[in-house]
C-alpha cells in the first residue's frame, strides 16, 4: 500500500494515463494521415513501435522526477528554471482530460464518419490509370459515360470523367515466359512443360531488377497461336522465352529461345539433354543464360531458387501437377490437385511449397461450395500455418492465411500483419498483392485498394479475379462507369467467369438502366446467381409480379 500511495504521489498514473491518450491519438492521426499523403505503408507500424518503446522511459520519468521531493521543492523556490518543470497534479489533470476528449471525438468520428473521401477516390485513376493501360483498353462502346446516373449516386459521388489512356513505356528490363510446348510423343508431358515455365518464372522473379510477368497471364496464351508481338504488346514486356519439352524414358530435351519483341530477335536459344534427375540444374542453367543475355547484374551473388523447394524429382512432379490441375477450378480438377499434393507431401513431408499449394487447393474448395465453410478454411489454415513451419520465408503461405482472414474470421488485423509479411518478404508477388487489395476493398479503403491491384494486375495483367475485385472496388466507391467498363473487360477475358454477369447488372441497375440490367442478368451462367438476383432486377423493371414469382 505504501508503494501505491508513493506511485500516485508521484503523479505516475497521471502520466501514465495521459501518454496513452496520446499516444492513441498519434497513431490515429497517422493513420489517417499516411493515405492522404502516399507515405510508405509501414509508417504506421513504426509510430506505435515508437509509442510502445518509449512508454517505460515515460513512466520511469515520472517516478524519477519526484524521487527526492523535498529537495526538489527548496530547489525549485531557489531556482526558477527548475521550477517550470514540476508539474502540478491538477495541471496533469487538466491535460488528461483534454487529451481523453480528443481521443473520444476521434473515436466518434471514425464510426460515425463514411469511410474514404470521394475526390480522393476518383483522382487515384487519374494518376495510375497508366499503370494497366494494355489490361484496361476501353473501347468506346465500353466505357459509356451514362448522363442519367441515379441522382442520389451522383450527389455523393460525382462521377469521373475518363479520359483517353496512355500506353505505358515498355520496361527494357522485362520478360513473359510461356508455357513449354509438350512435344512428348505420347504427349502426356503437359505438366512438366507447363511446371518448367513456372518454375523458370519463379528463378528470375529473383532477379530485382527484372520485371516478370505472373503464371496466370502467361498462361492465358496457352494453345493459341498468338503472334509473339501481340502477346508483347497485351503484356507489356520487351521480352518473351519460350519452349519445348520432349521426355523419352527417363530422359528429357529441353529447348528454350529468349525473344527480344521489339524486332523479334533471337537473343539466345539453347538445347539440353540431360537426365530427368538433372533437371533442376537444367532451370538454373536456363535461367543463369537469360539474365546474362539480358546483361542484368546480380548484385545478391548467384540466383536462388524459392525457399520451400525439394531436390525429390518425383515429389517435384507430383506438385506440378498440383499445380496445373485446378486451372479448370472444377471440383474434379480441385479433387485431383489435392491427390496429387498429397502423394507429394507423402514422398517429401518438408516440401513448404507443396503445403503451400495444398492450403490454396482446400481454400477453393471452401470457396466454391464443395467442403463446409468451417471444415475448408480451417484445414487450409492449418495447411498454411504447416507450410510457414517449414519454410518461414514462403510469402504465398503468408498470403494463403491473409486469405482465410478475410474470407472466413473476418479477422482484419490479422489479415493485414500476414500482408505486411508477405510483401516484405516479396513485394513483387502478384496473388499476396491481389489479397491484399482484397482486404483494403473489404474494409472500403478505395484508394489502396485499387492501388495494390493495379499493382498485382503490372505483374499479372489477364488475372481475372484481379480485374474482377478491381470492378469491385469502383462500384463500392460509386465510379459505376468505370465497374460496369471493368465488367465488360472482365467478360471479353474469361466469358464464363462467374459473378461477372451479375456484378454487370449491379452497376447498370445503378446508373438506372434497369432493363438492361435485367437482361445480363437473365443470362448469367450460374443457376445460384441467377435466382438470387432475378427478383431484384425485375423490381426495378417494375415488373413486380414476376419479381415476387421469382422471389
Amino acid at each position: 500500500m505504501s508503494f501505491y500511495r508513493e506511485l500516485k504521489r508521484r503523479n505516475v498514473f497521471r502520466v501514465t494515463a495521459a501518454y496513452l491518450a496520446l499516444g492513441w491519438i498519434i497513431t490515429q492521426v497517422t493513420n489517417a494521415v499516411v493515405p492522404a499523403l502516399h507515405l510508405p505503408d509501414s509508417i504506421p507500424s513504426i509510430v506505435v513501435w515508437l509509442v510502445v518503446i518509449c512508454f517505460p522511459f515515460v513512466v520511469l520519468f515520472s517516478w524519477v522526477y519526484e524521487l527526492t521531493p523535498e529537495g526538489l521543492k527548496r530547489e525549485n523556490e531557489v531556482d526558477r528554471a527548475a521550477s517550470i518543470t514540476h508539474i502540478t497534479s491538477r495541471r496533469l489533470d487538466y491535460i488528461i482530460i483534454g487529451m481523453l476528449a480528443v481521443a473520444i471525438g476521434l473515436f466518434v468520428a471514425d464510426r460515425l464518419l463514411p469511410v474514404g473521401a470521394p475526390e480522393d477516390v476518383n483522382g487515384l485513376a487519374r494518376d495510375s490509370r497508366a499503370q494497366d493501360a494494355l489490361l484496361l483498353k476501353q473501347e468506346p462502346n465500353n466505357r459509356t459515360q451514362d448522363t442519367t446516373s441515379d441522382s442520389r449516386a451522383q450527389s455523393a459521388l460525382p462521377q469521373e470523367v475518363v479520359e483517353p489512356v496512355p500506353v505505358m513505356a515498355v520496361d527494357d528490363k522485362s520478360i513473359a515466359v510461356l508455357p513449354f510446348m509438350d512435344m512428348s510423343a505420347d504427349k502426356d508431358q503437359e505438366y512438366m512443360s507447363d511446371g518448367i515455365a513456372e518454375e523458370l518464372m519463379n528463378l528470375l522473379a529473383q532477379v530485382p531488377d527484372l520485371k516478370v510477368i505472373a503464371r496466370t497471364s502467361s498462361f492465358a496464351f496457352k494453345g493459341k497461336d498468338v503472334p509473339i508481338a501481340e502477346i508483347a504488346q497485351t503484356l507489356n514486356v520487351a521480352h518473351v522465352l519460350e519452349g519445348s519439352v520432349r521426355k523419352s524414358g527417363n530422359t528429357v530435351r529441353i529447348t528454350a529461345q529468349l525473344i527480344r519483341t521489339a524486332d523479334s530477335t533471337h537473343l539466345w536459344s539453347e538445347t539440353y539433354d540431360r537426365p530427368l534427375d538433372d533437371i533442376f540444374a537444367v532451370q538454373d542453367e536456363i535461367a543463369g543464360a537469360i539474365v546474362q543475355a539480358l546483361q542484368i547484374r546480380l548484385a545478391g551473388g548467384e540466383l536462388s531458387r524459392r525457399k520451400g523447394g525439394t531436390q525429390n524429382i518425383e515429389a517435384h512432379q507430383l506438385y506440378l501437377r498440383g499445380i496445373s490441375a485446378p486451372t479448370q477450378n472444377t471440383q474434379a480438377s480441385l479433387d485431383a490437385a489435392e491427390a496429387y499434393l498429397e502423394q507429394a507431401i507423402k514422398l517429401d513431408p518438408n516440401y513448404g511449397q507443396a503445403w503451400s499449394q495444398l492450403s490454396l487447393v482446400v481454400a477453393l474448395q471452401a470457396d466454391n461450395g464443395y467442403l463446409a465453410p468451417t471444415e475448408g478454411y480451417e484445414r487450409s489454415r492449418t495447411l498454411a500455418q504447416h507450410a510457414l513451419q517449414l519454410s518461414p520465408d514462403l510469402a504465398e503461405a503468408h498470403a494463403r492465411l491473409m486469405y482465410v482472414h478475410i474470407a472466413y474470421d473476418w479477422d482484419w488485423s490479422a489479415a493485414k500483419m500476414e500482408e505486411q509479411r508477405a510483401l516484405a518478404i516479396d513485394p513483387t508477388d502478384a496473388w499476396a498483392l491481389q489479397i491484399a487489395g482484397l482486404l483494403s476493398q473489404t474494409l472500403g479503403q478505395w484508394n489502396d485498394a485499387e492501388r495494390l491491384l493495379r499493382a498485382a494486375l503490372v505483374l499479372d495483367p489477364l488475372n481475372a479475379y484481379a480485374v474482377y475485385t478491381l470492378g469491385v472496388v469502383y462500384y463500392g466507391a460509386g465510379r459505376f462507369a468505370e465497374a460496369e467498363g471493368i465488367y465488360r473487360e472482365l467478360l471479353e477475358l474469361e466469358p464464363g467467369f462467374l459473378w461477372a454477369r451479375g456484378r454487370l447488372a449491379e452497376a447498370l441497375l445503378a446508373q438506372s438502366k434497369s432493363d438492361e440490367a435485367l437482361a445480363i442478368a437473365q443470362q448469367d451462367v450460374d443457376e445460384g446467381s441467377r435466382l438470387t438476383l432475378l427478383p431484384v432486377f425485375l423490381q426495378a423493371a417494375g415488373r413486380l409480379a414476376e419479381a415476387d414469382a421469382a422471389l
